[in-house]
């Protein structure tokens, strides 16, 4: 059997489920944009950038986005 080549192995949850370490990083990135270099230290979710709630910016830096900072409100609330 041939796979299409267009499929797409990654499996995305039909709901998104912050983890507590993921929640910690959104609400860093609300205060100051981060290098990439530094989220792989880190060990950054990909998940966050999988989902669009982080995105790189102009300077290639990782920055929240306005998705990303919707869901840090619902969540404090």
């Amino acid at each position: 059997m041939l796979l299409n080549a267009n499929y797409n192995a990654t499996y995305h949850a039909p709901i998104f489920e912050p983890t507590v370490d993921e929640l910690a990083t959104l609400k860093h990135l609300e205060i100051e944009n981060i290098s990439v270099i530094s989220a792989m230290k880190e060990h950054m979710s990909g998940r966050l950038y999988e989902h669009g709630y982080i995105a790189k910016n102009a300077s290639g830096q990782l920055s929240i986005t306005e998705t990303g900072r919707h869901l840090v409100r619902r969540q404090n609330n």
